[in-house]
């Protein structure tokens, strides 16, 4: 950590989840869009591809440490804006249920740390700044 990015090792296995999620995205667009759709995503065919367009982008800024803060910020939108409507579990019953309810914790998981990664860039940028 000797350039004050977080650790190497770390990003690069938190990225490989999310390149992984994106390219899955990316292959499944049309399952993704009818899912949002039911779920009630206004303008998924639109907004499903962008969103998962903006999670592979801000994952490399995360794996390569650019733009650090923006990187993490927007997995962290990504997180917030997607985990909720797509995994409502509780608003399901059975095996739907606690799969969704898996997914859910999940990427609250993954949410925080997107949080994590957020604070340390802007622990990087306060140094810089002093």
């Amino acid at each position: 950590m000797s350039d004050g990015a977080p650790s190497a090792l770390g990003r690069t296995l938190y990225s490989g989840v999310l390149a992984y999620m994106a390219v899955d995205g990316f292959r499944n667009n049309e399952k993704r869009v009818e899912i949002a759709e039911a779920s009630g995503v206004p303008m998924p065919e639109l907004l499903v591809p962008l969103a998962t367009g903006m999670l592979f982008v801000a994952n490399l800024g995360v794996l390569f440490w650019k733009f650090p803060r923006a990187s993490a910020g927007a997995v962290a939108v990504f997180f917030l804006s997607t985990t909720p409507v797509i995994h409502n579990f509780w608003t399901m019953e059975g095996k739907e249920r606690n799969a969704n309810k898996i997914n859910f914790l999940k990427n609250l998981a993954l949410l925080g740390g997107a949080i994590m990664l957020l604070d340390a860039a802007g622990d990087e940028a306060a140094a810089d700044e002093a």
